[in-house]
């Protein structure tokens, strides 16, 4: 019951927070100390209430800066970056809360190399909600063909929901002005959803089945405990 009450205080912070840097995104540093310390309690919260926690939040920990190191280093190619993939993987493989966390990390500790602004909640967001995706379809993660076409489609979407937000905070809100933000954007949204393709036919169906089985074995390290 402790753990759900501080879990559901953190989320409504963070949901305030990001409310707050989609309203007035130029004043949105406090902002973003907040989401990332809200969402930071919420998952050492949400983590620490089921067994195996600690072995647990070092997988997820060492995904998350697996995602980000990959995303720094293939920054000179726009919109290509290897934390979508991860993210479905490891919800895929690990359950909801796993993948949720690899994106939301992955985001975060990439843009310390990166550069933080109003941005980092809304990709903390919309990695998470890849993750989310992957444990609600972990039979399409598994297979490499509706693998790909599963995270080209998030790729998409992940993109044009970036778009969409900056659109809304930084331009007027009138259709020739969302009109030219999402033409503008449309062929990184294509650079990101092509990547993810490639990443997941090369690599994606193994790195499933080894954090599935990884996720097996700490399930049956804590029954025997």
């Amino acid at each position: 019951m402790a753990h759900s009450g501080l879990i559901g205080a953190a989320l409504a912070a963070a949901a305030a927070s990001i409310a707050w840097t989609a309203i007035a995104p130029n004043e949105s540093g406090l902002a973003l100390l907040l989401v990332a310390a809200a969402l930071l309690v919420a998952g050492i919260a949400w983590f620490e209430s089921r067994p195996g926690s600690a072995a647990e939040i070092a997988v997820v920990a060492t995904l998350g800066a697996a995602a980000a190191a990959g995303r720094v280093l293939l920054v000179a190619i726009p919109g290509v970056q290897p934390v979508t993939v991860i993210a479905v993987a490891a919800g895929a493989a690990l359950g909801a809360r796993a993948g949720i966390a690899v994106g939301g990390i992955a985001a975060l500790v990439s843009n310390l190399f990166l550069g933080q602004g109003p941005w980092t909640p809304w990709q903390m967001l919309g990695w998470g909600l890849c993750g989310l995706t992957g444990a609600l379809l972990p039979g399409l993660a598994r297979r490499r063909v509706p693998l790909a076409l599963l995270t080209f489609v998030l790729g998409l979407g992940f993109s044009a929901m970036m778009d969409l937000w900056e659109w809304y905070g930084f331009y007027p809100h009138t259709w020739a002005a969302f009109t030219v933000q999402m033409a503008r954007g449309f062929p990184f949204q294509l650079a990101h959803a092509f990547g993810n393709v490639v990443i997941a036919l090369v690599a994606g169906p193994e790195l499933t089945r080894l954090l599935t089985r990884y996720g097996k074995r700490l399930r049956l390290e804590v029954e025997w405990a």
